[in-house]
């Protein structure tokens, strides 16, 4: 994610750029854009990855909130972390999963996942060493927190007077309120030759292009924002939302799927990573959606905060 920087929310025409504000919690600098509720809409009747529950679209009724522009940074977790003394479910676990060609060291690779050998347990991998010891974060304070859990992205969003963001919200402030288009910036597909976000350009999982200047994660302020102003609501980092994920369908297949998640607390993730491509994780759309375990982790999972709003 190359490009506009700059920290100007922009508002456009949609419901969503309602404004934004500035402000400071707990020494915690940040700024949200105001999102307007009423009627909106969540998922989609045309579903790309039907058996990830993209559809059917569904209508949903939304009370004002706020979201921020930028997913949470290295800098803004580490604050968090020194305030608090939170200790991370990776740090407790001891480990976390790491996209293994970003690791300088191989040794450091302790377990594969079956059928995606791209994915390596590594001990020691957290929020502050994202490759393992050795790994630092001093050149990065900038790029989105990542070996981040939903238990402890909702502790920071609550430690901040905030919470995470429901899937309809997220989608919501994405599309820019009611507008129907798949993706933050419009319905332009992207390419391995035309970029407009942080994911993979080339072969995956061999060979990446760098189209978008990116191999790992990018600033959480990078690229152009969307008309609403958010930065990366498309790739770079997989957000965590409020929501248990849960599939509407009444196939035998949903049904074991939804039991699954049920059982492992899984959580709704949005947004797509770096490490989505067309040919392998077309999830950088925004009625795409993933499950996670709300105690999982890894090199590309991060979360942004939402607020109520006050009386």
């Amino acid at each position: 994610m190359s490009g506009c920087c700059s920290g100007a929310a922009r508002a456009g025409d949609s419901q969503a750029a309602a404004g934004a504000r500035s402000f400071t919690v707990r020494g915690c600098p940040g700024q949200t854009i105001a999102v307007k509720g009423g009627e909106s809409f969540v998922g989609t009747h045309y579903p790309v990855i039907a058996a990830d529950g993209e559809g059917p679209e569904r209508r949903v009724l939304l009370q004002d909130f706020h979201l921020e522009i930028e997913t949470v940074t290295l800098a803004r977790f580490s604050d968090f972390i020194e305030a608090t003394g939170h200790v991370t479910e990776s740090e407790r676990f001891g480990m976390s999963a790491v996209f293994s060609p970003l690791l300088k060291n191989q040794a450091l690779v302790t377990g594969g996942v079956v059928n995606t050998p791209w994915w390596t347990r590594v001990d020691g991998a957290t929020w502050r060493e994202p490759e393992g010891p050795g790994s630092s974060i001093e050149d990065r304070l900038d790029h989105p927190v990542t070996h981040v859990s939903w238990h402890d992205a909702a502790a920071f969003a609550a430690w901040v007077g905030g919470r995470l963001p429901s899937e309809a919200e997220w989608e919501h402030a994405a599309r820019g309120g009611n507008q129907k288009r798949r993706y933050p910036w419009g319905n332009a597909e992207p390419s391995d030759e035309l970029s407009f976000c942080n994911i993979w350009q080339g072969r995956f999982p061999s060979h990446n292009t760098l189209v978008d200047g990116y191999f790992g994660t990018a600033p959480a302020r990078s690229f152009e924002p969307s008309e609403a102003g958010f930065y990366n609501l498309s790739g770079n980092v997989w957000e965590w939302t409020a929501d248990p994920f849960k599939i509407r369908s009444l196939s035998k297949l949903a049904k074991l799927r939804n039991d699954q998640a049920k059982k492992s607390a899984d959580k709704v993730l949005k947004g797509g990573s770096f490490l989505c491509h067309k040919s392998y994780c077309y999830r950088y759309r925004i009625a795409a959606r993933m499950g996670l375990s709300a105690d999982s982790a890894s090199s590309n999972t991060g979360f942004r905060v939402a607020y109520d709003v006050l009386p």
